[in-house]
C-alpha cells in the first residue's frame, strides 16, 4: 500500500495512523522519564535509576527508527522520484547525526 506523502520543506502531513503511532510512543517515553524522575526524588538505588535511564534510550531510539522510516519511505522517496537529489545529502547528514 503506497501511502500519499503530504511533505513540504521542513513540514509534514502525517497519516492518522502514523501520528497516533508515534503520539502513543512519546507518551510512553514521557512517562519513563517522570518515572525516572520519581525516582530521584524518592532517593532511589544509582544501579535501578540508570537501568531505567537505558530503557528510555532504547524506546527513543526505537522512536527514531520508527520515524526514520516513514520519513525514507515517505518524504526521502517521493522527493527522488521527483528527482529532487538533495534529498540524499540531507538523509545522509540525518544518518550521520543518529550515529554519533
Amino acid at each position: 500500500m503506497e501511502e500519499k506523502c503530504y511533505c513540504s520543506h521542513k513540514t509534514k502531513e502525517r497519516s492518522e495512523e502514523e501520528y497516533k503511532k508515534l503520539i502513543h510512543r512519546l507518551n510512553r517515553i514521557e512517562g519513563q522519564v517522570r518515572g525516572i524522575r520519581k525516582m530521584v526524588e524518592n532517593s532511589a538505588y544509582c544501579a535501578d535509576i540508570l537501568l531505567q535511564v537505558s530503557a528510555v534510550n532504547a524506546a527513543l531510539n526505537a522512536f527514531n527508527k520508527e520515524l526514520l522510516a516513514n520519513h525514507i519511505r515517505t518524504c526521502v522517496a517521493e522527493d527522488i522520484r521527483g528527482g529532487k537529489d538533495e534529498t540524499i545529502d540531507e538523509l545522509v547528514d540525518i544518518l550521520q547525526k543518529l550515529m554519533k
